[in-house]
């Protein structure tokens, strides 16, 4: 049984299950799951020696995946606003975490998560939220995982309640561009230290061209600041693409689509070039399908790798 589904541009009245979620820019759900009855382990912890702590929740539950088209924003960006909206009404958190805190690889693949292109996530960029309280009818609980691909935020909402009138989702005001990614510089280095990669989701590159943009682009300037701070670190800049055209070319593209971003950091944002190198991979390492336009947009990307310390 599918639960009806009302999309509107303004938040509606804390009226239990009838209150709605606004994203910060304009949202298409891709994807949407009902049962009733049904259950979800709820993550409660993060990722450990004993596994992922779960919690198994019953009633009427609601698995959504939506597209956020909020170019640059970072996944902290995302989460900010539908936090605040769930804990505005009424409910107690159980677990907020990122990637690393909870668990990367082990905490994504140990919970529920929506397919591709349905739903994105990145390893090492992407954000857990889950909480709960007791409605005039048992116990509501919702959660959150967020993260995105080059040009989109990707979000999954879960919620589940002891009936099928679930909250509606609006869409509002565009993100501002300018917030680093992901969150801030000092989550930036953080994350990097730790998984030694991240995607620099908001840099662009016209169609089948190496050019960068004009930029300025949030990830390239927390990157600059983090090779300032750390002057013996060396990083590749490593391009992807799609796998339409042959290997060949592809390779060759997505590696000067990296010369591009070197070039970038080292002209404009005075990075040493001894602290950069520039690879490219082609379509070898997809991160989505690239059966669909959307994932082949996931796989068009340029990552940073820490790839040792300079002598």
């Amino acid at each position: 049984m599918k639960a009806g589904l009302c999309i509107t541009f303004a938040l509606a009245p804390c009226i239990g299950w009838g209150q709605e979620l606004a994203f910060q820019g304009q949202a298409t759900l891709q994807a949407e799951i009902v049962f009733e009855p049904g259950s979800y382990a709820m993550p409660v912890g993060p990722f450990g020696e004993a596994g992922l702590p779960t919690r198994i929740l019953e009633g009427a539950v609601s698995q959504q995946a939506w597209r956020v088209d909020a170019q640059g924003a970072s996944t902290l960006a995302l989460m900010v606003p539908l936090r605040d909206q769930v804990l505005a009404m009424g409910y107690e958190p159980v677990l907020d975490c990122e990637s690393l805190a909870c668990g990367g690889f082990d905490f994504r693949f140990g919970t529920d998560v929506m397919s591709p292109p349905d739903m994105f996530v990145d390893l090492g960029d992407f954000r857990f939220f889950a909480a709960s309280r007791m409605g005039d009818d048992g116990e509501e609980a919702i959660s959150l995982m967020i993260s995105r691909s080059g040009t989109a935020g990707f979000v999954q909402i879960v919620r589940v309640g002891p009936h099928a009138e679930f909250p509606a989702v609006a869409t509002v005001s565009p993100v501002s561009p300018a917030v680093p990614l992901p969150g801030t510089q000092s989550d930036f280095g953080t994350t990097l230290d730790h998984s030694g990669h991240i995607i620099l989701s908001d840099l662009t590159f016209e169609t089948g061209s190496a050019q960068l943009g004009a930029g300025p682009y949030a990830s390239l300037r927390a990157l600059a600041a983090y090779l300032a701070d750390n002057p013996d670190r060396r990083v590749a800049l490593v391009g992807h693409t799609d796998a339409q055209g042959s290997l060949d070319a592809n390779i060759a593209l997505s590696r000067r689509r990296a010369a591009s971003v070197v070039e970038r950091l080292v002209s404009e944002l005075g990075v040493r070039r001894a602290q950069l190198d520039a690879q490219g991979m082609g379509y070898l390492a997809p991160v989505a399908t690239n059966l669909t336009a959307e994932g082949r947009d996931a796989n068009r990307r340029v990552e940073v790798i820490v790839t040792s310390t300079l002598e």
